[in-house]
């Protein structure tokens, strides 16, 4: 008998089973497709997101996009969020961990951040894979244990790295959405010259140079408000975080 869904599951998690064992192929199609696999799930997910963004990828798109139908996914993964965290693990699989330095410690977690940032925003959207879900993959615990080791080595106490783990993972994750829904706006602005919701820099300082006296801070450091190229404030917010740490222990 195959491994059902939530055995497959576990042995991603080294519990048991092959996770990658193919699912045979049914209908006019089987014996002359090449069978379904992990592996072939998540790369065709990710071609969606990268094309189409994360909204557009669903059980049945995805079954779809592999001329199959959504039951053959099913003896794979157990739902949509099971699918989101094989997305989320592939990606942290990518990040290159650095071994702990006590005196480079900061760059090192400002390091992990950016590359994981880095990866979110090759796929629109796909941070939202990483919001509420609670982090069970191995290769993305692989990621927290390594940022709680450059912190432990940095003299953070256990429990004040451990909080800071979760707030660097929320606002990496909050950022990368952020950028990308921006990026979705301007593209749809550009295909229908629909520029209600995105407005240029200096659209923007007009609007604010013209807010009732009411506002008199906003309009006098308006450059302030809107100063920043790509990924400034990112490495502004991530530094802020870190270095407003309490010191070694």
């Amino acid at each position: 008998m195959s491994p059902t869904p939530q055995q497959r599951r576990a042995a991603r998690h080294q519990l048991g089973t092959d996770p990658n064992a193919p699912a045979a192929r049914r209908g006019p199609s089987a014996g002359r497709k090449k069978p379904i696999t992990v592996d072939a799930i998540i790369s065709t997910a990710f071609g969606i997101v990268e094309t189409e963004g994360y909204d557009a990828l669903t059980m049945r798109r995805l079954a779809t996009a592999l001329e199959t139908g959504p039951s053959s996914l099913y003896a794979h993964v157990v739902n949509k969020e099971d699918l989101d965290e094989l997305l989320i693990g592939r990606l942290c699989a990518e990040i290159n961990l650095p071994a702990p330095d006590p005196a480079g410690w900061r760059q090192q977690l400002i390091s992990v951040c950016t590359q994981l940032r880095d990866q979110y925003l090759r796929y629109p959207g796909i941070s939202r894979a990483a919001f509420a879900a609670a982090p069970s993959n191995l290769d993305t615990l692989r990621v927290s244990e390594g940022m709680l080791a450059v912190l432990l080595a940095g003299g953070i106490a256990p429990q004040t790295a451990a909080w800071a783990i979760d707030s660097l993972f929320l606002y990496v994750n909050a950022y990368s959405l952020e950028i990308s829904l921006l990026n979705s706006r301007l593209r749809r602005s550009d295909d229908t010259t629909d520029e209600t919701w995105v407005v240029s820099h200096d659209e923007l300082l007009r609007r604010f140079a013209a807010l009732p006296d009411t506002f008199p801070h906003t309009k006098r450091y308006a450059a302030e408000l809107t100063s920043g190229a790509i990924h400034d404030r990112f490495d502004f917010t991530i530094g802020l975080m870190i270095d407003g740490l309490p010191g070694p222990r």
